[in-house]
């Protein structure tokens, strides 16, 4: 008797071990090592639709090697022709540290909430909004344009972004426009989720972008079409277009893809330009009461300044420092037209850099110091980014 059950134990963990096995081969294998010092968080791994091939599937788990804990993760169409071309997740790493994780493919999509949102808003004239579940932006479409061009009620003329000041963790966006298209409230007071009180008028808002020629700042109108291309619990993806417009004997053309992703404060702006080798993207500057720090070594610049009773920060990184041209503080006596600017270098039609905020009421950051730490260590993070080896698992 106790032979047989010898046997059967034996055999038991055979099985499990030959399940093991078959279920590692059917799988990728994801190393990912971090070369710096600080722990990275909320930095989204993107796995190219090519590397998956082998797993044969619509759907995808991830699984971290040795402790088996599930990852959130989520699939993106980047181009819209109904196939997957990434699996986005974000993976916890010390500082200097290696994890590996463990890509399966499956045949069920779980329902995952959708934290990271964008959309067109219609009922709001035709803002586009976006948000995590940090922060909040919007910027104006052309209904709005046409609107303040012919004074009438609800105009925005302005391809500034605007800054909507969050601090629940949950989507607002929804809940806020339904305060406004139903009468019941306004997102213009705050109720204990936050509220718009950030003025953007002609200026840049957080992150718009002008073109410079000598000391004039040109600026596109509101934009005039818009593309969701991502929703989902790690980012949110959009396209803005804007119409054409004359300068300096020239004419602009400008295109901006923006997504935000699942914890990180800043958005990123990705530019088509044509008919300029430069941008300047900026901050604005409101009544100049606040305090400016450029790091051209870093390739960020922020803006801290006291805020309807408490403080606000803003900043902006660029993706690669080394397309960094110059920084200036662009002061006016125009209203709306002072800007703290970064003139990036434009390289095959593209420009590219974040910009985001933080508010010291939703309790991310209390100083100007935490808020330029961020930025900092933000900065180091795309500078030196995860390195990623992708593999099949092997029988």
């Amino acid at each position: 008797m106790k032979i047989k059950m010898k046997n059967s134990a034996f055999i038991l963990i055979f099985l499990v071990f030959l399940s093991c096995q078959k279920e590692d081969a059917n799988s990728v294998l994801v190393t990912i090592k971090n070369n710096l010092d600080i722990d990275r968080v909320f930095e989204t791994v993107e796995i190219n639709a090519s590397d998956l091939q082998s797993l044969n599937a619509t759907a995808f788990q991830v699984i971290h090697k040795v402790s088996g804990d599930s990852l959130v993760s989520q699939t993106i169409d980047y181009d819209g022709d109904g196939n997957i071309d990434a699996l986005l997740f974000q993976p916890k790493l010390k500082a200097i540290s290696e994890e590996v994780y463990q890509v399966f493919g499956t045949t069920e999509n779980v329902k995952k909430d959708t934290i990271c949102y964008s959309r067109f808003v219609p009922e709001r004239t035709d803002d586009y909004a976006w948000e995590n579940n940090k922060v909040a932006f919007r910027t104006y479409g052309p209904n709005a344009q046409y609107r303040y061009e012919n004074n009438l009620k609800e105009g925005t003329l302005s391809s500034g972004i605007d800054a909507w000041l969050k601090r629940v963790e949950y989507p607002i966006i929804n809940k806020w426009y339904e305060k406004y298209t139903s009468g019941k409230g306004t997102y213009h007071e705050d109720t204990g989720e936050g509220l718009d009180n950030f003025h953007v008028g002609a200026s840049r808002g957080v992150g718009g972008i002008a073109i410079k020629n000598d000391n004039v700042y040109e600026v596109s109108k509101n934009f005039i079409s818009y593309k969701t291309i991502a929703v989902g619990p790690i980012r949110t993806l959009f396209e803005l277009e804007y119409a054409p417009y004359e300068f300096n004997g020239g004419r602009i053309e400008e295109t901006k893809l923006i997504s935000l992703d699942y914890g990180q404060n800043l958005s990123k702006h990705s530019i088509t330009i044509s008919g300029a080798e430069t941008i300047s993207a900026g901050l604005t500057l409101h009544d100049n009461l606040g305090k400016t720090s450029i790091n051209a070594e870093e390739g960020w610049m922020s803006y801290w300044e006291p805020h309807d009773g408490s403080q606000l920060g803003q900043g902006m990184v660029i993706t690669n420092v080394d397309k960094l041209i110059d920084f200036h503080k662009y002061i006016s006596e125009e209203k709306d037209k002072s800007n703290l600017f970064m003139q990036i270098e434009v390289e095959d039609s593209i420009a590219e850099y974040y910009a985001g905020f933080g508010w010291k009421k939703s309790g991310q950051f209390g100083s100007k110091k935490e808020w330029d730490n961020y930025l900092s260590n933000f900065s180091k993070c795309k500078q030196n980014p995860l390195a990623i080896t992708i593999e099949n698992a092997k029988p």
